[in-house]
């Protein structure tokens, strides 16, 4: 295999900036766990006041974001309502089960998206018998689905809902400032009728660790123990929370550009015979390939030699993803090794 020229694999690859890398080396440190550690506090303080919310707190991953959530929320067979593509469901390890012992009910959804009337007809009616239902969780952008935004007047209904039935709601907003770029509703909007959701750093945003779950005061001092519990106990945490803080303030307005890539591939490719191409909404591109006679890891694996790499997400379905250490130029030569791989198979 050749030297990979454009990874579109994921947003998870990028690299910290030289600028972000030098604030890093110069970030003051203290005891997180203690709360004594000054960037790692001005850090959650900045994703409180961005997503409206009382209180966050500083996490390794996005994966502990949503599983200290869950821990919150259920008792152990309580039952969340989410969409079947939803990363919790189908990328954390069976986390929700094997941590808090919670039950998941996956709505079979539009592009990721499901709709009240689905919400309604999926919650348990009150017996002794049924999983209560507990939790209604909404995925922004809904990943599996390729980068789709949940309307917003959709989310407020679905939680206005949920709560009309005793549930809480829960974003896991792993994309959001995605979601907040391309719409221009600001984060905090969004965020307002859930009582918990996450933002990652380590996606678009470029830094190279981390995520931080927000919500009520009471939420954030429960959430403090099970962060605990799940190995979550940091120390000298502003060296990497300072690449948070430098993403927020520096990286959220060019993901514009991420998604003025991905909607430039998309269209690059969308004529290509045997490429079946889905809209591009944010920052990716799911491509079907079953037309080709060929898999997606064959199809992967020739994209390679040439230097480029997606991710497979089954057996003729491939995503790409940009982010910021692909640049447009990049983006075109990405085009010309599509076209030329898929112009290369036999008819």
């Amino acid at each position: 295999m050749k030297t990979l020229k454009i990874d579109l694999y994921s947003d998870t690859i990028t690299r910290p900036t030289a600028g972000m890398r030098e604030y890093m080396a110069k970030a003051e440190v203290g005891d997180e766990q203690k709360r004594e550690d000054p960037t790692t506090n001005r850090l959650v303080a900045m994703v409180a006041e961005l997503l409206g919310k009382e209180d966050a707190v500083f996490l390794p991953s996005g994966t502990m974001c949503n599983q200290i959530a869950v821990r919150i929320h259920c008792r152990q067979g309580d039952e969340i309502i989410m969409d079947r593509l939803a990363h919790v469901r189908n990328s954390e390890a069976g986390g929700a089960a094997a941590l808090s012992g919670a039950a998941i009910n996956p709505i079979d959804g539009a592009r990721g998206v499901f709709t009240t009337a689905q919400l309604l007809a999926a919650i348990r009616p009150p017996v002794y018998h049924s999983p209560p239902s507990r939790v209604v969780w909404i995925e922004q952008t809904a990943n599996g689905a390729g980068g789709v935004i949940w309307p917003l007047e959709n989310v407020q209904e679905i939680c206005a809902t949920a709560k009309a039935n005793g549930m809480a709601c829960h974003m896991d907003g792993a994309r959001l400032l995605n979601a907040a770029v391309e719409t221009g509703i600001p984060a905090s909007e969004w965020a307002a009728p859930f009582d918990s959701l996450w933002i990652d750093f380590s996606k678009g945003l470029g830094a190279p660790v981390g995520a931080a779950l927000a919500g009520s005061r009471e939420f954030i001092k429960e959430a403090w123990r099970w962060k605990h519990q799940f190995g979550g106990a940091m120390r000298q945490s502003g060296i990497i929370a300072a690449g948070a803080v430098y993403a927020l303030e520096h990286h959220v307005d060019r993901l514009a550009e991420d998604h003025a890539n991905a909607k430039h591939l998309a269209d690059g490719i969308g004529s290509v015979e045997g490429l079946e191409v889905e809209p591009a909404i944010t920052n990716m591109v799911f491509i079907n390939i079953a037309s080709l006679g060929i898999t997606a890891q064959d199809f992967n694996l020739r994209l390679m030699e040439r230097g480029l790499r997606l991710s497979i997400f089954n057996a003729t379905r491939l995503r790409a993803v940009t982010h910021l250490d692909v640049s447009a130029p990049q983006i075109e030569e990405a085009i010309e090794i599509i076209r030329d791989v898929a112009g290369s198979l036999p008819a």
